[in-house]
């Protein structure tokens, strides 16, 4: 019975976001891709690797990220951004994402809800973050990321 009422909830959001209408294979199709490019993120982070990191976004100047130091516009600068706050292995410490709530918006958006906690050998920063993933030539990327530490 809860399956059937989340399938019509699901049903009556894309019927109101989007011509286009997504079925229940399609949203759990999109959303393995999305967490697969989010366990990505983790493993590229914790390997020190910033840039391999940076390919989950899009690589457009309408790219957005709110952080601490408010919004911050493009793909290049917000990689410099990162590289300037993290610029060692140490310093990037070990990243976890918690994912809290993953729904479509339509047919090539979602909306994510999640957690971060990075691990390092003095301290254990964490936060949430809320992503606008879209499906651009193909492929899940994050168009707008708002990252807040607690």
């Amino acid at each position: 019975m809860r399956i059937i009422l989340i399938t019509t909830i699901y049903m009556l959001l894309m019927s109101c976001s989007s011509t286009k209408t997504l079925t229940v294979s399609q949203i759990e199709s999109d959303k393995v891709a999305i967490k697969s490019a989010m366990s990505q993120q983790e493993v590229d982070w914790n390997n020190g690797d910033i840039e391999a990191f940076m390919e989950s976004y899009w690589k457009s100047a309408d790219l957005s990220f709110i952080g601490s130091r408010g919004p911050t516009y493009g793909w290049d600068q917000t990689k410099a951004n990162y590289k300037r706050g993290y610029p060692s292995k140490e310093a990037m410490g070990s990243l976890h994402f918690d994912i809290i709530k993953l729904d479509p918006i339509s047919h090539d958006a979602y909306y994510m809800i999640g957690k971060f906690t990075l691990t390092r050998k003095n301290d254990m920063p964490s936060g949430h973050f809320t992503l606008l993933w879209r499906k651009i030539d193909g492929k899940w990327l994050i168009a707008s990321d708002h990252t807040s530490s607690s």
